[in-house]
């Protein structure tokens, strides 16, 4: 498999998606759609939509069998596939959501940045309230795309992955301890992990789960991505602590070295790098376990973990 070939494949699959499913920028009001394209085309690696894509292809691609031996009968595989449907729309709608809370998080009450993938921040770019709007409008814009895309009970069971990965008691409740850790000197392990478990790793987990649901995966199936998303997102997290403490501005996209000049409760912070790095790898390692338990053509969902948990920006 030639895995920079597939990644810019399904990124293009994405790219063209999102073209296609959300409103123009002149669609009236024009200053409210033109700041919901400008921060979702300012780029970013589309890792979660990718993520999306590949698991929904996990269960219908074209090899089901791993090494040979059969784990499902081939009149179930026919039927999945007979049944598959669009992973496209999914996919969008979570790269809406994940750019509205990117657009909710530079904002001056928030961790008042300037800089997102490379670009002047919203609120920057038009005003306070202009960005608010702009992601307010694409947290509703992603489960209107979910509704109106795929049949009742696949939609349903969409829209309550999704919300549930992105509601009070996940990422926005990772956001709200976010806050509250600012600064704080005790802070422990635990309350490290819930930030980063429902901030971060709650979307990553949700995008598998949503790519394998579409993709007709059993209740075993989910759990198990749902388990390999839990361990790939903290893995993600642990990473980007790691880079916002030795990465560049430039390298990274975004303001470098922000969590500390902020005091925010990080791995490196309670852990330092190296102890970081530890943990991170032994994530990765579970994630990749994880998938040992799946069938279907695992190469490239397996090659987009291991750049996931390598990258350097």
């Amino acid at each position: 498999m030639d895995f920079p070939a597939e990644l810019k494949r399904h990124v293009a699959r994405v790219e063209r998606g999102l073209d296609q499913f959300v409103p123009r920028a002149d669609t009236r009001p024009a200053r409210l759609h033109t700041a919901m394209r400008y921060s979702l085309e300012a780029g970013g690696k589309r890792l979660r939509p990718v993520l999306v894509l590949a698991a929904a292809e996990l269960f219908t691609g074209p090899t089901l069998e791993p090494d040979g031996e059969a784990t499902i009968p081939k009149s179930e595989i026919e039927n999945r596939k007979s049944q598959i449907q669009n992973p496209i729309p999914a996919a969008v709608a979570v790269e809406c959501l994940h750019t509205y809370s990117l657009i909710h998080d530079d904002l001056p009450c928030m961790d008042n940045d300037d800089l997102r993938r490379g670009r002047p921040t919203s609120h920057k770019q038009f005003d306070e309230a202009t960005a608010l709007l702009a992601g307010d409008a694409l947290l509703t814009h992603a489960f209107a795309l979910l509704a109106e895309n795929y049949p009742a009970p696949l939609a349903a069971a969409l829209v309550r992955e999704l919300a549930n990965a992105a509601g009070s008691r996940r990422l926005i409740g990772g956001q709200m301890e976010d806050l509250l850790a600012e600064k704080k000197s005790d802070a422990t392990p635990e309350e490290l992990e819930f930030i980063h478990l429902n901030k971060t790793a709650a979307m990553i987990e949700a995008s598998l789960v949503m790519g394998g649901l579409i993709g007709g995966a059993g209740e075993t199936e989910v759990a198990t991505l749902r388990q390999a998303g839990r361990h790939l997102g903290l893995s993600f997290q642990i990473i980007d602590d790691i880079l916002d403490a030795t990465a560049d501005t430039a390298t990274l996209g975004k303001t470098a070295g922000k969590d500390a000049k902020a005091g925010k409760t990080t791995f490196v912070k309670l852990h330092g790098i190296e102890a970081s790095w530890s943990i991170a790898t032994k994530h990765s390692v579970e994630t990749r376990a994880s998938f040992t338990n799946l069938y279907g053509n695992k190469a490239f969902l397996g090659a987009l973990v291991e750049m996931m948990s390598c990258r350097s920006r």
